[in-house]
């Protein structure tokens, strides 16, 4: 059976995205398995061997009541959407997040992990250490985020960004097998400038790979490179958007640009990294 891991700090935010967890697993036959992380704050001039037994019964006490209360409103959550056959198990961890996550990832077969992410208030904030972020620059799991206004709908028509190179048909094979599983369409969007436009991509060699496939492939040269990207979602119901992670590192570098900060920025569908 897949694996999915889905890190919950129990937030609206989280709970919503639980939803797409569920939905997930039904369409992957895959179990979940919801994490919740707790740092225990101690102060560093503690000895804390002396202190250990107190700040763990403090604490630990402090979360395990809200786990166990946060807990069955999951459940519930399954129950309310038809998928309480979904076999979910539950982990409590004392740590750091994005260091449990991807020990875990790393650990354990998980084949998606899917997380929901909060508003921000500047645009900086996406991607400049955020939790989403780190998570999936930090791990080679496939990572699905959703937006805290994002409400679900069926996955019918997956964007994937691409700039025609040979290293993005490894990561768009993996897409196309999670489209074929929910019978989606995917929209392989390519955007150029007029300045950068060059016949040295692999158009070609992408159509010819994924011929038997239902994808479609677009080239669209515009200097208004995301406002091309924000019209296509628009006019073409996107319902999922995904993008090739190349390296460690490669959204703080990448999203320092306007295209990809100002689309995870205003974007209010599933975002979906694929390294």
């Amino acid at each position: 059976m897949k694996k999915i891991l889905f890190p919950t700090d129990f937030s609206e935010a989280s709970k919503n995205a639980f939803i797409y967890a569920l939905k997930l697993a039904d369409a992957i036959d895959a179990e979940i398995i919801t994490l919740h992380v707790y740092e225990l704050n101690s102060p560093a001039y503690l000895d804390v061997s002396v202190y250990l037994h107190e700040i763990y019964q403090y604490e630990e006490l402090s979360d395990f009541e809200n786990y166990k209360d946060e807990v069955p409103v999951l459940r519930n959550i399954a129950q309310t959407h038809d998928l309480e056959h979904i076999k979910i198990s539950n982990v409590l961890i004392q740590g750091y997040l994005v260091d449990e996550v991807a020990k875990i990832s790393k650990e354990e077969p998980i084949d998606f992990i899917v997380m929901g992410t909060k508003g921000v208030t500047h645009l900086r904030e996406v991607f400049l250490g955020t939790v989403a972020t780190r998570i999936m620059n930090e791990c080679s799991t496939a990572v699905l985020v959703i937006p805290e206004k994002c409400t679900y709908t069926p996955i019918t028509k997956i964007l994937f960004n691409t700039r025609y190179l040979l290293d993005d048909i490894e990561p768009l094979k993996k897409v196309a097998a999670l489209a074929n599983v929910f019978r989606a369409h995917i929209d392989c969007l390519s955007i150029k400038t007029p300045h950068t436009v060059q016949d040295n991509d692999f158009e070609a060699d992408f159509k010819n790979i994924f011929r038997d496939a239902d994808i479609s492939f677009h080239s669209v040269i515009e200097n208004d490179i995301e406002g091309a990207i924000f019209k296509y979602i628009d006019q073409n119901a996107i319902n999922m958007a995904a993008i090739h992670v190349r390296h460690r590192g490669f959204f703080e570098k990448l999203f320092q640009v306007s295209l990809s900060g100002k689309l995870a920025f205003h974007i209010n569908i599933p975002f979906l990294s694929v390294h």
